[in-house]
């Protein structure tokens, strides 16, 4: 069981980021034919673009446009002096009231067209006016990156948090000699713990990427006085592998029936890290790790991480599964009865840990950065 920034990547920071119209001229007033000359067709206005929407329309430089020919209601346009309008034929009276009629619905109707495609055109882009100064509308600020938050692993909101509940979640049965089944069974837990650790997380407004589980069919460890890493947790991959041989190994002395809890403590230990690395806790400890004034220092620092994190395994057992203190006790006395670790702590504070988190209301019953000397040995 071990944390370990990535091969490629060993200490990381906490991530705990307008279109002016051409006039076609001005025109003149509408004059009536001459008697026995041919009528002229009516001229027709410009059509202008609508304005742009959200600032005011700009003055532009051209020709004017020609005088205005629309009229209110109940105006009519006056004729040239010593011109007057044909005079109306004496017969069908009617007909022209029907022509007149049909022509203002055609007006009516083309005002209609006209007042819809304005109001159907969409919106150009707002075009500030030249000249205008808009520095004052930005601050700079607002580009500047947040100032990092600062973590103290001893005082954490983390620790106000209740325990996460228990979920309806069914793993499938383990083989332990089938690398197929170890990978089914490992991811298949993993997506249990993701829904375990969400309302802690959702608690703290935090949403971390999910992990990824991975088994390998080969050792990391050389020879080595800490014995044999069983399985460990990538801050650069957010992934968790497990080691293969050596849970195998290990797996020789558990029986059948303890295998799946034992593992699924296992699983919970790594996945307790991640927890560390959401909430900044795993980035501080790693920066003390690398700045202790000494070994032993060092040592202290590490070891409340593991045993943290051991705690967090417990949470998961009691999110997880049924278990109950013979059930504990028996996940200990295969997972840590090995004998004690400088780096993980003495097998009866490994037990603690463990128990402390299926047992107690809120997470501050891990919070081992704040636990006395005894506790993290």
């Amino acid at each position: 069981m071990e944390n370990r920034p990535g091969p490629d990547h060993r200490h990381p920071p906490f991530h705990i980021p307008p279109a002016s119209y051409s006039d076609p001229g001005a025109q003149g007033p509408y004059l009536p034919p001459r008697m026995g000359e041919a009528q002229e067709p009516v001229p027709q206005q410009p059509a202008f673009p609508p304005p742009v929407q959200g600032w005011d329309q700009q003055p532009r430089s051209g020709p004017s446009p020609g005088p205005d020919t629309s009229f209110s209601s109940g105006q009519h346009p006056q004729a040239p002096p010593g011109h007057g309008p044909p005079h109306p034929p004496g017969k069908k009276p009617h007909g022209v009231l029907v022509g007149a009629s049909t022509a203002g619905a055609v007006a009516l109707t083309a005002l209609a067209a006209s007042v819809l495609m304005v109001l159907t055109e969409p919106d150009e882009d707002p075009v500030p006016a030249p000249g205008t100064d808009l520095s004052a509308h930005y601050d700079d600020g607002l580009l500047a990156r947040p100032a990092p938050m600062e973590v103290d692993p001893a005082e954490h909101p983390l620790y106000d948090v209740p325990m996460p509940a228990a979920v309806n979640c069914d793993l499938p049965s383990l083989d332990p000699s089938s690398d197929p089944s170890w990978l089914k069974f490992s991811t298949e837990a993993g997506e249990c713990l993701d829904t375990v650790w969400a309302p802690v997380m959702d608690e703290l407004g935090l949403h971390p990427e999910a992990v990824e589980f991975e088994v390998s069919t080969e050792s990391p460890d050389a020879d080595s006085d800490e014995g044999s890493t069983l399985a460990f947790y990538e801050i650069d991959h957010t992934r968790v592998t497990v080691v293969l041989p050596n849970v195998r190994e290990l797996g020789r002395t558990v029986p059948g029936p303890d295998q799946e809890m034992v593992w699924l403590a296992l699983l919970g230990h790594e996945y307790g890290h991640h927890v560390q690395y959401a909430t900044g806790i795993l980035p501080v400890s790693h920066d003390l790790r690398r700045n202790a004034e000494d070994e032993a220092e060092e040592l202290d620092t590490l070891r409340r991480t593991e045993l943290q994190a051991e705690c967090m395994a417990g949470a998961a057992l009691g999110g997880i599964t049924e278990v109950g203190a013979a059930d504990l006790q028996t996940v200990n006395e295969h997972f840590n009865s090995g004998g004690d670790l400088e780096t993980h702590g003495r097998a009866t504070n490994r037990a603690f840990w463990l128990e402390q988190g299926w047992s107690q209301e809120t997470v501050a019953g891990c919070n081992t950065y704040d636990a006395e000397q005894r506790r993290v040995n």
